[in-house]
Order: structure tokens, then sequence, then C-alpha cells
């Protein structure tokens, strides 16, 4: 793999793990608005959050991301 297809790579999962926290934030939301903070769909999404985080916090540490597009 060369600098180019690996910068590619990183790009792309970058990408997909920005859409993913978009997602896990979304419909938890959609779920708090319904009361469900308790229900064991929320707290699932609750942990995969702050895995995403996580890993967002990382690239921004790192400094491969802006920090405020990690949140």
């Amino acid at each position: 793999m060369d600098e180019t297809q690996r910068l590619e790579a990183f790009e792309k999962m970058l990408q997909a793990v920005q859409t993913e926290y978009e997602n896990i934030v979304r419909q938890m939301d959609q779920l708090k608005e319904k009361g469900k903070i308790k229900s064991v769909t929320y707290q699932q999404l609750l942990a995969r959050k702050m895995t995403y985080q996580n890993m967002l916090s990382m690239y921004a540490l790192y400094d491969l991301i802006d920090g405020e597009k990690e949140q």
C-alpha cells in the first residue's frame, strides 16, 4: 500500500467514523424525545457513542482532525 492509498483509506475510515457517530447521536436524541433513556437500545447506543467519541478524540489528539469536529 503506497502513501496515497493509505491516505485515501484513512480518509474513508474517518468519514465512516464521523458519519456513524452522527447517526448514533441522532438515534439517541430520538429515543430521548420518547423518554426511552433507560431502554436497552439507548444504553447500547450510549456505549457505541462513547467508543466512537474516543476514536474521534484520538484523531484530534494526534492533530488528524480539528478538535471541534470531534463531537
